[in-house]
């Protein structure tokens, strides 16, 4: 659905050079910090400010923005649903492991095989 999204919009993503995927993988970053903006605007936050509520419906639109965007990131990176997926689990081990022995020292190489 997200491919066939981008590519109403214009975006193409086979074949795209390593520019382009450059390009599409900044634009994406910067769209989903403005979705968390949002998001973060959703919940209230201003202490200072007592007319806040939070909206948790527009919360909940403000995420599915998120995973559109993320979506279309991982797709310029060339990850299917599977792959995602597939690499969630492998991370999710590796969090684990960190909480299990204190993750007291940074292992750079805990990650590599994700």
């Amino acid at each position: 659905m997200q491919k066939a999204l981008n590519e109403r919009i214009g975006v193409k993503m086979e074949d795209m050079t390593e520019e382009e995927k450059t390009k599409w993988v900044l634009n994406y970053c910067r769209a989903m910090s403005q979705e968390m903006a949002e998001l973060t605007d959703s919940v209230p936050w201003k202490w200072w400010a007592k007319y806040q509520k939070f909206d948790e419906q527009n919360a909940r639109v403000e995420v599915v923005d998120l995973f559109h965007f993320l979506i279309s990131l991982a797709q310029v990176l060339g990850m299917s649903a599977d792959d995602v997926f597939a690499a969630y689990v492998k991370k999710n081990e590796v969090n684990f492991k960190r909480q299990e022995t204190g993750y007291a020292v940074k292992d750079h190489g805990d990650s590599k095989h994700i």
